[in-house]
């Protein structure tokens, strides 16, 4: 018995130091990083020169995501990260072909280090923390605490992030809805409203108001301007799941009579703390101006970003350090989730580079006729065009990036979107947050989410068949959110 101990002990020492291993490797590569001040300034790509057969790769990637698990399930679990490395080097290699091997590599670094790397890192993190989190205890699967784990988990992600909260909740709902005979709809609304909706009010809650927020919008801006808009939708969303709910319930057989009821209880708490560690980062780093930078071809890494990224995947480590093994393998937590979207995340990132050269090259771009779509005769911008545009390009090419696109398309002047321009703003930052609920690929945490319920036994809808349920339910809220008579009011001319 005291060997079998011993060998446990030592299994789970070297797994830890394994992790830590792995994790300063991360530190010393993170040194060479940074977001800089003016997206996609480095690239040297004239996107003016480009036509649409350059947004191929891109197509082909997403449409793999979409079809791979449903046409060829097998190939596409076992090689999903070849299949996004041969669209992004096909991506790629046209690039090389119009602009040269050298202007090709600064755009893949600038995609890599500015735009990538800190949107991994951040998610890398909350991922690893919110994992060591356990919720024991029995939570019996009606419609009023289901509502009540989704309105707790929408409240949090606004203040430990759509992942975070998605990462502490998903398992405890997960577990009370496997005896159901219909929970998919469960997943489905936790997705919506935890992963996406809830995380509409602080540059922590969703990567695409974090990018806002390291542009120089303010930290508590979206709460003091949209928290009305999205308390309506998430209230809405929140009486629709409780009817669907309620019927599928009525619609489920009886299950056996369970025994005593386990309390409630939350271990690992230590990750709490962490948690907080994080949210301490990304607040220093936007206070923190040491005025010291680094230039790796064209792309400008701030000091504040560098120790930002190493301070977050310390926590990480100290997460993963501090954290009983036992608690981890309770969740039923894995590493494949958060590979999952690093590796399909890293394609996007990639393949996505000649697309928004185009989008950004405006009216002499391939994309002009969107720069004319958002952009009345007399330059004012429309609003409601805004928002429906950045929110279903959102749900297709992520809504970091997206929301990137149209805050420099709206003139990337954070004090006047903030003020002059604040109904645009709150265009832009409705749009990337909610619509980015539409598909498993507009927010990241979607895909993590989806995964775990799979793994865990959840039968989850196709590509198409999420985006068909979704859209049902969201596009009749945000035709209502376009009418709506509350400040900002979105304006169409």
């Amino acid at each position: 018995m005291r060997s079998v101990r011993l060998k446990r002990r030592g299994t789970s020492l070297l797994s830890r130091r394994l992790v830590v291993r792995r994790a300063s490797g991360f530190i010393a590569a993170i040194l060479l990083v940074l977001l800089p001040q003016h997206a996609w300034a480095a690239t040297g790509l004239d996107g003016a020169a480009m036509r649409w057969p350059y947004a191929l790769p891109f197509a082909g990637l997403l449409l793999s995501i979409a079809l791979g698990p449903l046409l060829f399930a097998k190939v596409w679990h076992h090689h999903y990260g070849k299949i996004a490395a041969a669209w992004s080097l096909l991506a790629l290699a046209s690039l090389v072909i119009l602009a040269g091997s050298m202007a090709t590599l600064a755009a893949l670094v600038h995609a890599m280090l500015a735009e990538y790397l800190g949107f991994i890192v951040l998610l890398f993190s909350l991922y690893v923390v919110a994992g060591g989190i356990l919720v024991t205890g029995d939570i019996k699967a009606t419609s009023a605490s289901n509502a009540g784990i989704l309105a707790l988990g929408t409240v949090m992600a606004s203040v430990v992030g759509t992942t975070g909260a998605a990462m502490i909740l998903i398992r405890p709902l997960i577990r009370a809805n496997r005896p159901r005979r219909y929970n998919a709809h469960v997943v489905i609304f936790f997705i919506i409203l935890v992963a996406n909706v809830g995380g509409a009010l602080s540059p922590l809650g969703d990567p695409p108001l974090f990018v806002g927020f390291l542009h120089g919008v303010d930290f508590f801006w979206t709460t003091r301007t949209i928290w009305l808009q999205t308390a309506i939708v998430a209230g809405l969303l929140l009486a629709i799941f409780v009817v669907i709910d309620v019927w599928r319930f009525r619609s489920e057989p009886l299950l056996g009579a369970a025994g005593a009821a386990k309390p409630v209880r939350i271990r690992g708490l230590v990750n709490l703390v962490l948690i907080a560690a994080i949210v301490a980062s990304l607040l220093a780093s936007a206070m923190w101006k040491p005025g010291i930078a680094f230039d790796i071809l064209g792309t400008r890494l701030e000091l504040e970003d560098i120790a930002r990224n190493a301070a977050l995947l310390a926590i990480a480590g100290l997460s993963v350090w501090l954290t009983p093994d036992e608690h981890r393998q309770a969740n039923g937590f894995t590493w494949e989730p958060i590979r999952e979207v690093a590796k399909l995340f890293a394609g996007i990132f990639i393949a996505i580079i000649p697309v928004i050269a185009m989008l950004d090259a405006g009216h002499h771009g391939a994309f002009a006729w969107l720069l004319s779509a958002v952009t009345a005769p007399d330059g004012t911008p429309r609003e409601v065009a805004y928002f429906w545009f950045t929110g279903l390009m959102s749900a297709f090419l992520d809504n970091a990036p997206t929301y990137l696109l149209f805050f420099e398309l709206a003139g990337g002047d954070p004090q006047m979107l903030m003020h002059e321009l604040s109904g645009t703003l709150a265009s832009i930052s409705m749009g990337a947050v909610y619509m980015g609920a539409l598909t498993y690929i507009g927010n990241a945490p979607n895909f993590m989410v989806s995964s775990i319920a799979s793994e865990n036994g959840i039968e989850m809808p196709s590509f198409f068949g999420y985006f068909l349920r979704a859209s049902a339910v969201l596009i009749p809220l945000f035709v209502l959110l376009t009418l709506l008579p509350f400040a900002p009011i979105l304006r169409w001319h």
